[in-house]
């Protein structure tokens, strides 16, 4: 017999490219009556989050990509922390741009892998694993960053509205969208203008840098500046990828409990040059990429740098506090399935 608590909901991006009239038609064919629920505002997701938390779900997915599941995630766990209720645990399903975190979870791709991946999850409620996530402006997300990740974001946001209006939009929303806004905005912006100074403080407890061996090394507490200098990029993560399987976090393993701090003068020539390697998560070079694990940092920037939060762009800052959540998730792990 199904209880609450086995009870599974479904949330998704009525806005995101994928998420079609045809895909939330086959959802809501598959799911209960009202466990789905489709989101066209950001504005909807206090409600939809208070709906799901009084209605009990013991499982919400978010298909829409990685800025959708760091929106209902964060709303969710305060609804249940002001109704005194537990956490749902929580999944991804692949409908989204980035979908970091299908690589994580082992999501399954198209609409035939989605309606698996519920079904599965409707027979037999399957595995979780326990995760920490960044915590940084009221949001709960797996990554966030400062810089160029940020900026190629934005100006990929900027290419993808242009192309939509142009005979390749239907590739516009994707790999190829990051493809032309990184060679025709990103790439001649970085070479055109003076990396921001960043520096990095240390908040609470203790930071450690990653050797050359791939090894944690202590190297500051609170109140201590970690790093201090020009650099493209300074960005968090808890989990290691950022979409496309780009393992820009490979050390995100050594401290569950910590969030990865890499900041990085890299250009876009050793970028192109070892794209692979730096894809892979791989590649090393200490004279231009540094990797430390970090509870808690303030990281100010001069000037005003673009910021990124789960993949969605939020403008430029001067300064952000960012923290490893106090409390971790728990993911739902498709994984699972293939080791049993």
């Amino acid at each position: 017999m199904t209880t609450e608590r086995s009870r599974v909901a479904v949330v998704v991006n009525g806005n995101a490219r994928s998420v079609t009239n045809d895909v939330i038609s086959t959802l809501d064919q598959i799911l209960a009556g009202g466990d789905l629920f489709v989101s066209r505002h950001i504005d909807e997701a206090k409600d939809i989050a208070h709906a799901l938390v009084e209605g009990g779900y013991g499982t919400v997915l978010t298909g829409g990509g990685d800025g959708t599941f760091t929106v209902m995630v964060t709303e969710v766990v305060k609804a249940a922390h002001a109704r005194g209720a537990p956490t749902p645990r929580f999944g991804l399903l692949k409908l989204g741009t980035g979908n970091a975190l299908a690589w994580v979870v082992g999501a399954s791709p198209g609409v035939a892998g989605v309606r698996a991946d519920i079904e599965h999850l409707r027979a037999d409620q399957g595995a979780s694993r326990e995760i920490r996530l960044v915590s940084i402006e009221g949001y709960l997300a797996p990554f966030a960053g400062l810089g160029a990740d940020a900026e190629v974001l934005r100006d990929y946001n900027e290419t993808k509205r242009a192309l939509e209006k142009t005979p390749l939009r239907k590739v516009a929303a994707g790999l190829v969208g990051y493809a032309v806004a990184a060679t025709t905005r990103s790439v001649p912006g970085f070479l055109a203008k003076k990396m921001p100074h960043v520096r990095v403080t240390v908040e609470a407890g203790e930071a450690f840098e990653v050797d050359a061996g791939g090894q944690p090394r202590r190297v500051a507490g609170p109140g201590e500046v970690l790093f201090d200098g020009p650099t493209r990029i300074a960005a968090l993560s808890t989990i290691p990828y950022v979409g496309f399987g780009f393992r820009l976090f490979p050390y995100t393993y050594l401290r569950p409990d910590l969030m990865q701090l890499r900041v990085s003068t890299m250009g876009p020539v050793e970028f192109l040059k070892h794209l692979p390697e730096i894809w892979a998560g791989s590649y090393k070079n200490p004279g231009s990429t540094r990797d430390f694990l970090v509870g808690s940092v303030r990281i100010d920037t001069e000037p005003a740098t673009a910021l990124q939060i789960g993949g969605d762009a939020h403008g430029d800052r001067t300064s952000i506090v960012a923290s490893v959540s106090a409390e971790p998730v728990r993911l739902v792990d498709f994984y699972a399935r293939t080791r049993t």
